[in-house]
């Protein structure tokens, strides 16, 4: 009996594994796998509309801080160093006595070049009177009164270098580098003294910009100061010179900023950062930072609607970041709306339900102290 009833069952069973697998292919066949149709359920989004903002743009560089009076002290003839009266890190005053030469050699250079001048007056003042009684040329006066002229410069030589065989300090300010001693040979302008002026309208600080941000810059425009020596604090800063030229070297244009110390103490050589806003505003479209999907660096995507249920993906190139809103440089050209909220759910084939539309807006103004400096 139990055979029998296994017999009559097997053939309905293999039909029906059949017919189910009929059904699937079926089913396999009719299912449209389309990319359009892989968004699944409609995202929900927000629309915000691109504003038009004039913007006062920020252009950045660094640099070094150096004393708008620095000075390499030496003496004009050569000589041995005799005295050095100050010492590095020292302040000093206009017009203090910082070193002088043995005045040996030099003192005697002017006794022999004021003998000379004595000499040539002599045999000058003799000759006159010989041609005065016909007992000598006007060529034999001409030529004694040439050798006067000559011993007279070599005089006035002689008593100048007697002059400048001292250091004076030029300006009021610190001795940064002692470079030779007492008693060393030192020859014509081979410096002795590092000095700077530290007064508080000395510092400055020298950037290189490009050609593209060279040209927008002016002088006068103002700057904003950050130094790793004062993480936290900011200096005021304005631009005072621009090049003429590119720097050979390395093919960027020389920006010079004083900066305002602010009453902490500066030195030669502190690494600074400088950003500079221009007078000149520059218009760019502008959208919420929340639009922006895939940001790298200055690049970017948004999403915006096509008009119908479907979104695009565009890319964009970000100019600067603003407070909570990007200001973009290149496409947005022909775009009034971008998508905000869900953007991070969207694909290129998304379908979208809008729930909020913002209105569009036209030019408007971004104020100097809303931009961002980017730090």
């Amino acid at each position: 009996m139990i055979m029998k009833h296994n017999l009559i069952h097997k053939p309905f069973g293999l039909l029906l594994l059949c017919l189910l697998s009929l059904w699937s292919c079926e089913t396999a066949v009719e299912q449209d796998n389309s990319p359009e149709n892989l968004g699944g359920h409609e995202v929900a989004v927000a629309l915000q509309a691109v504003v038009q903002k004039e913007i006062q743009p920020y252009i950045e560089g660094s640099g070094l801080i150096f004393s708008n009076t620095e000075a390499r002290l030496s003496f004009k003839i050569g000589g041995i160093i005799q005295q050095v009266f100050v010492e590095e890190g020292q302040s000093v005053r206009k017009g203090q006595l910082l070193a002088k030469l043995d005045l040996t050699e030099i003192n005697a250079q002017v006794t022999q070049a004021q003998n000379g001048v004595e000499k040539a007056e002599r045999d000058l003042l003799r000759v006159e009177r010989l041609y005065e009684d016909d007992a000598a040329t006007l060529e034999n006066v001409q030529d004694l009164r040439t050798a006067l002229n000559l011993a007279q410069e070599s005089y006035r030589i002689a008593s100048f270098n007697q002059k400048y065989a001292e250091i004076r300090a030029t300006t009021a300010g610190k001795i940064i580098k002692k470079l030779m001693n007492e008693g060393e040979l030192i020859g014509p302008g081979q410096p002795v003294f590092y000095m700077i002026d530290n007064g508080a309208d000395q510092w400055k600080v020298e950037i290189g910009l490009a050609d593209k941000d060279w040209v927008k810059v002016n002088e006068g425009d103002q700057a904003s100061i950050r130094l790793d020596a004062y993480p936290d604090k900011e200096f005021n800063g304005k631009i005072i010179r621009l090049a003429q030229g590119a720097d050979p070297t390395n093919g960027t244009y020389k920006v010079e900023i004083q900066v305002r110390p602010g009453g902490v103490r500066f030195a030669a050589g502190l690494y600074a950062e400088a950003t500079i806003q221009p007078k000149e505003k520059v218009t760019y479209p502008v959208i919420p930072i929340e639009a922006l999907v895939e940001g790298h660096g200055k690049s970017g995507y948004v999403f915006v609607p096509d008009g119908t249920s479907k979104v695009k993906k565009i890319p964009v190139e970000i100019a600067m970041i603003l407070d909570k809103e990007l200001a973009i440089s290149k496409g947005l050209e022909n775009v009034s709306k971008v998508i905000t909220s869900g953007s991070g759910y969207l694909t290129h084939y998304s379908n979208i339900k809008i729930i909020k539309d913002a209105p569009e807006q036209s030019i408007g103004t971004t104020p100097a102290g809303e931009v961002s400096l980017g730090r």
